[in-house]
């Protein structure tokens, strides 16, 4: 419960510059209360249980105890919304693995200060209403599935799985991709992410999965067994080459308020693919890609909405909903049953 319409923030980082960095420019916002701030771990394991923050800020990297290994110990003692100031780094991911709820990126040299402070503050006032679900025992252990029969290389060539997400989405795409066989139809996915990240995202996801995964690029033919994942710079469009599906990776205006967004590459999947698709909604503010998803269904695809309490923020896949978008909401988990359940279906 956030008191005086106020966001309680307590700031965590090594570097004394950067902590004035942050807390001048989050109080700027009348929104925001700057707690305090820590110059380490240490110091926000002994703070957080007696200044109880809203949400706290925290530095990836750090001396002594790292924030990986940090919240490890936080999140399942005291499940808070952490949002991760990092650099470009791979143990972001480690990180959200561990709990956190989002990242953003340490401002670069050519890169207005305000600007970042101020994404820093969207995404403090998203988090603080995410829902944090503590990492489960072994969640990555599970019996690979079975591959499935198609009858032909073009029946398999003709489908397509387009899945998009936003906050809490780096886990829940891993979640579905990690259960998926290989021989599978090829699979999109729009991830809200800045560039950069989203390389490392796709190089992480290809060695824990059994189907191969690359971020994507302009003319690459979308192959059975294999996802692409949006750049973080670009909007990412499904398009016909022939008798396959190709990707389109182009520059442009931000649509939905994002760039990659759902509701692109969910319109071109609706618009190419038709009844040969299937989409998955998953955790994220706001409603990108709701639209989208509806049009996808209203073109015959089949479409998943995450269920409310398996999602880190219920934004997306609820105004999916509510539109009339989803066919069916299922917890992450249950996903990749229902997406290979669907392929049986079909007969392909």
């Amino acid at each position: 419960m956030v008191l005086n319409n106020k966001l309680k923030v307590l700031v965590v980082d090594d570097s004394i510059l950067f902590r004035k960095v942050l807390t001048d420019g989050l109080s700027a916002y009348k929104d925001i209360e700057i707690l305090g701030t820590c110059p380490n771990a240490f110091d926000a394991k002994r703070k957080i249980p007696i200044l109880k923050p809203d949400v706290v800020t925290l530095d990836v990297e750090m001396p002594g105890l790292s924030g990986i290994d940090f919240l490890k110990q936080l999140i399942p003692e005291n499940p808070i919304p952490v949002i991760l100031v990092s650099s470009l780094n791979l143990n972001v991911f480690e990180a959200l693995s561990a709990g956190a709820v989002d990242f953003v990126r340490k401002p670069i040299p050519q890169q207005p200060t305000n600007i970042f402070i101020s994404e820093l503050h969207r995404k403090i006032i998203i988090a603080s209403k995410a829902q944090v679900h503590p990492p489960k025992p072994n969640a990555g252990i599970r019996a690979p599935m079975s591959n499935i029969a198609f009858s032909s290389t073009s029946k398999l060539d003709s489908m397509i799985i387009a899945i998009g997400a936003s906050t809490g989405g780096t886990e829940a795409t891993l979640s579905v991709l990690k259960d998926l066989p290989k021989n599978l139809p090829g699979i999109v996915v729009t991830q809200h992410m800045p560039p950069g990240f989203t390389k490392m995202y796709a190089e992480r996801l290809d060695r824990l999965c059994q189907i191969s995964v690359k971020e994507a690029q302009n003319g690459d033919i979308v192959t059975s067994g294999c996802a692409y994942i949006a750049p973080g710079d670009k909007q990412m469009r499904v398009v016909r080459i022939g008798n396959r599906y190709s990707i389109s990776c182009s520059e442009g205006e931000k649509v939905s308020g994002h760039k990659p967004s759902v509701d692109v590459l969910f319109n071109s999947v609706a618009e190419t693919a038709k009844a040969n698709a299937i989409g998955v909604i998953l955790t994220g503010m706001g409603s990108d890609g709701a639209k989208g998803l509806l049009k996808m269904r209203q073109n015959g695809a089949y479409t998943i909405g995450q269920s409310k309490e398996s999602c880190v923020v219920y934004g997306m896949p609820m105004v999916a909903y509510n539109i009339g978008g989803v066919c069916i909401q299922a917890a992450c988990e249950k996903v990749p049953d229902l997406i290979i359940q669907k392929l049986k279906q079909l007969n392909l």
